[in-house]
């Protein structure tokens, strides 16, 4: 029988495999180990479900003499029938280990991927459950062409590591999680932030920044008028209009509010970018502005007059950081620029307008721009000039 003591590998897993740092480099080198200790590897995979708006899980394909392979699949997979009919989901819903001899003229391989892998020479297949400390389960899958199959040390060598390599599976997913989590409502470069221990009240930094303030014109007649589910639906269309707008550009989304959006575009100091940055957030707005004017035209929502909104984009610096109360906060940015802003959008529905800039911000694109009026805006000493799109008719 071949030799495979897997006792170094349980031990490395069990101090948090430390020496890889991705998740796909902690599979890269435990198959490695693996083959190494005598066990000879063909393919493995770690299917992991996490906690994400759009992505049901994560899949992390090993095969040797290449790097390992990430896939995502959406939510839609768990009703394909590839899924639903294989090892692995059979697996999930069970917590029972799964072993296929694929050489075995009697073993049902009704799967494609068990076909191919039949087809490439694959002997034996073997899927094992990953169960968190909380009790989920996920699973790993692990192959061989050796003639014969796994042999039983060897089955004994690769299910020693499959509880130690939860734990370690199961800290990466942790950290995913909170990663997606935090992308997923504060942002992704505030997510960082705040991953990056950056979490006590009253800590800020100064950021010099694009600031976008837009808000819906007309909304609460909507809310009167409009069944609830609709409603939801329009304002998730219609902050669709604009998230993907900002972010292809650089610029980050801070918070909704309501039926506002709050975004900024960091401009890094002393490089001259300012200017690149200004005009990236006046594309970003001339793209929303399209968007949100096409939502009446489309079939959900053609009973619908013309949806109307004001953007107000302005360039400062502003407070970015911890408010609020002890065990409650709110990363967030403040400061007289984002109040300009503020007033500025407020002035678009006055002017209809749907853009309106700041002087300021007009100073970086001004060929595009053109001057509407000089405003007394509540809260500043001095009348603010105003400016618009030369492409909008009052």
């Amino acid at each position: 029988m071949i030799s495979c003591d897997t006792g170094e590998i349980v031990e490395w897993l069990v101090n948090g495999a430390r020496s890889a740092r991705q998740p796909q480099d902690v599979l890269a080198e435990l198959c490695g180990r693996l083959v190494c200790s005598g066990i000879p590897l063909g393919r493995t995979t770690v299917f992991v479900r996490t906690l994400h708006p759009d992505v049901m899980g994560r899949r992390f394909l090993w095969r040797p003499g290449s790097n390992v392979m990430v896939s995502e699949f959406p939510f839609e997979s768990l009703d394909a029938s590839e899924f639903k009919n294989s090892p692995e989901a059979r697996v999930c819903e069970t917590g029972v280990a799964l072993r296929l001899r694929l050489e075995d003229p009697y073993c049902r391989f009704d799967p494609a991927i068990l076909r191919d892998l039949h087809a490439d020479g694959t002997t034996d297949f073997l899927a094992t459950p990953l169960v968190f400390s909380n009790g989920e389960l996920h699973v790993a899958t692990w192959t061989t062409q050796q003639a014969g199959g796994f042999t039983g040390a060897q089955i004994i060598g690769l299910e020693a590591i499959v509880a130690p390599l939860s734990r370690v599976a199961e800290v990466h997913a942790l950290r995913r999680t909170a990663a997606n989590l935090l992308d997923t409502y504060v942002g992704h470069g505030t997510g960082e932030r705040i991953l990056a221990g950056r979490v006590r009240r009253g800590h800020t930094e100064v950021l010099h920044a694009a600031i976008w303030l837009s808000d819906m014109r007309g909304f609460t007649v909507y809310a009167d008028q409009l069944p609830p589910q609709t409603l939801v639906d329009l304002l998730n269309r219609y902050f669709e209009c604009q998230v993907p707008a900002i972010t292809r550009r650089g610029g980050e989304v801070l918070k909704f509010m309501g039926d506002g959006l709050l975004a900024v575009f960091p401009v890094p100091r002393g490089d001259g970018s300012a200017r690149a940055v200004c005009r990236d957030a006046l594309s970003a707005a001339r793209e929303a502005r399209t968007q949100v004017a096409a939502i009446a035209s489309s079939t959900e929502f053609a009973n619908l007059e013309a949806v109307r909104f004001g953007l107000a984009l302005h360039i400062g610096d502003v407070l970015y950081g911890n408010i609020g109360a002890d065990n409650r906060l709110d990363f967030t940015c403040i400061g007289p620029a984002v109040n300009l802003a503020a007033r500025l959008e407020a002035l678009t529905g006055k002017l209809r307008r749907v853009i309106l800039t700041s002087a300021e911000f007009a100073r970086h694109c001004d060929a595009e721009l053109i001057p509407v009026g000089e405003f007394a805006l509540a809260g500043f000493g001095k009348p603010e000039l105003v400016f618009g799109v030369r492409d909008e008719t009052p």
